[in-house]
């Protein structure tokens, strides 16, 4: 009797797909994931570029008002958008803003100096057309003196980033004091300034210095003055190029953008390995101050 076999399937035989469904290839799906994570990346760009960025307090210029560790929001459309606009600075210089505004006294701008790819942070002081002079840490403008009150000391607690002195500027070691609570502080001599517009923000004046005397300097179209509120350590409009300043007026086109508020703060004793260390080092009552 003759039967009929039926031939085993082999482990090598493909399993036949579904009907309608597509396999797709490894790569494509690999390529696919790449083109996402580029999106993303192109769209945190834009928006540092365009909209908003991190910024990062590295020095003692600002003080009081900003501290070494400070974290700021600096917005980059109050003014529009120019070659310094882009986060990394890609663009070469040249000179025009895309829907332009001039600062107003008393903004506190990020600002690369010419020449360079560093961003600054410096308070606008002078306009175009403005007259500045200054006499012994007197500021003037267009021939009127600016407001100036003295205010009590302020108390800034000792930490990594504010040591209240260093080797390199020892000039805030003798403003260390004990505080009611055992605790360090610099004890900082400061002063309310005001502005024309009434604008008003405070100055650290720790005594005379090679900046406390300049001009008079008119300020010409499409540029600013800008100067630290740490009148006697700030590398601003008032110190040379050679020096690590910005060398009188800047040209408007060299604002990136306005700082707006502090985010948060640091005391320098964070390690980036060690998430509870950042949490340790958080400056209290910082977050959320207004720069405006």
């Amino acid at each position: 009797m003759l039967t009929e076999s039926v031939p085993e399937a082999t482990t090598t035989d493909h399993q036949a797909s579904p009907p309608g469904e597509k396999t797709e290839p490894k790569g494509s799906a690999l390529w696919r994931e790449i083109k996402g994570l580029l999106w993303v990346l192109v769209a945190v760009l834009a928006f540092h570029s365009l909209i908003a960025k991190p910024f990062y307090i590295p020095s003692e210029s600002m003080m009081p008002g900003l501290l070494t560790g400070d974290r700021l929001v600096v917005t980059k459309y109050p003014y529009g958008w120019s070659w310094v606009s882009p986060s990394f600075h890609v663009i070469p210089p040249m000179e025009g803003r895309l829907f332009g505004k001039m600062p107003e006294r008393g903004d506190i701008v990020i600002v690369t100096p010419p020449g360079t790819r560093t961003d600054y942070i410096k308070r606008v002081i002078g306009l175009p057309g403005d007259t500045l002079r200054m006499v012994d840490g007197q500021l003037y403008i267009n021939g009127q003196p600016v407001k100036r009150q003295a205010l009590k000391p302020d108390m800034i607690p000792i930490d990594a980033n504010s040591p209240c002195g260093s080797d390199h500027d020892p000039a805030l070691y003798d403003f260390r004091v004990h505080g009611p609570d055992g605790q360090m502080y610099c004890r900082v001599p400061v002063m309310r300034e005001t502005l024309p517009n009434g604008r008003s923000y405070e100055t650290v004046e720790l005594g005379r210095s090679s900046e406390d005397n300049f001009g008079p300097v008119t300020i010409p179209e499409g540029h600013v003055w800008l100067m630290g509120d740490n009148r006697d350590d700030s590398a601003d409009s008032r110190v040379p190029e050679w020096q690590g300043g910005l060398g009188g007026p800047v040209p408007w086109e060299n604002i990136g953008g306005r700082a707006e508020f502090i985010t948060f703060s640091l005391d320098g004793t964070s390690e980036w390995w060690n998430p509870l260390s950042w949490v340790e080092a958080l400056r209290p009552g910082r977050a959320g101050t207004s720069l405006r």
